[in-house]
């Protein structure tokens, strides 16, 4: 299979696209045909060695989607064939990746690929944070600095749901229309 991989910490450069072997899943792991490979600005990090991966060389992207291929041992929570997403699991720049099953979730129809990559890690980080670091309460503010961007507009959309007063952050009048059209009550310009 092909796959991006990483010999040594640094910038984009260090990506090298290389033919490496199929993994096998273990017990309670699934075999994953990635569809769609989340980018996050994590990687970054990983990549480039502030965050450390599990051992060089690695294959980068923690977030992806796309179709079971394959299943070990003791699974029975997935099938072959499943439609799925998953986040905080390295792997995803690949063809295929292990992944375990308790960290897939499952992928409606009505969900297409791209998005189901692109909404887990951001998506569990604004849930994260409107439920555990704060509960946030009908008739609140919430202050959503970075209005515009992946967790911001989930944030915004999720503090709305909830009945919160949104006030958002955003660095240009553009991204100002991207927070209010996800439900912003007010925005504030930076320049």
């Amino acid at each position: 299979m092909k796959a991006m991989r990483i010999h040594k910490h640094g910038g984009p450069e260090v990506l090298q696209l290389e033919d490496i072997p199929v993994p096998d899943p273990g017990p309670g792991e699934a075999l994953v045909e990635i569809h769609v490979s989340g980018v996050n600005f994590v990687d970054t990090y990983v990549r480039s060695g502030l965050y450390k991966p599990p051992s060089i060389p690695f294959t980068p992207g923690a977030e992806g989607a796309g179709i079971v291929s394959k299943v070990g041992s003791g699974v029975n929570d997935v099938r072959v064939g499943d439609r799925v997403a998953y986040a905080t699991s390295m792997g995803s720049y690949a063809e295929y990746a292990v992944v375990p099953t308790w960290k897939l979730a499952a992928l409606p129809d009505s969900v297409d690929f791209r998005s189901g990559a692109a909404v887990m890690l951001q998506g569990m980080t604004a849930h994260y944070l409107t439920t555990s670091t704060f509960a946030l309460k009908s008739g609140q503010t919430a202050l959503v600095h970075a209005g515009a961007g992946g967790v911001g507009l989930l944030l915004i959309q999720i503090a709305k749901k909830i009945g919160a007063r949104v006030i958002a952050t955003v660095g240009t009048a553009q991204k100002g229309e991207l927070a209010r059209a996800a439900g912003a009550d007010e925005i504030i310009i930076y320049f």
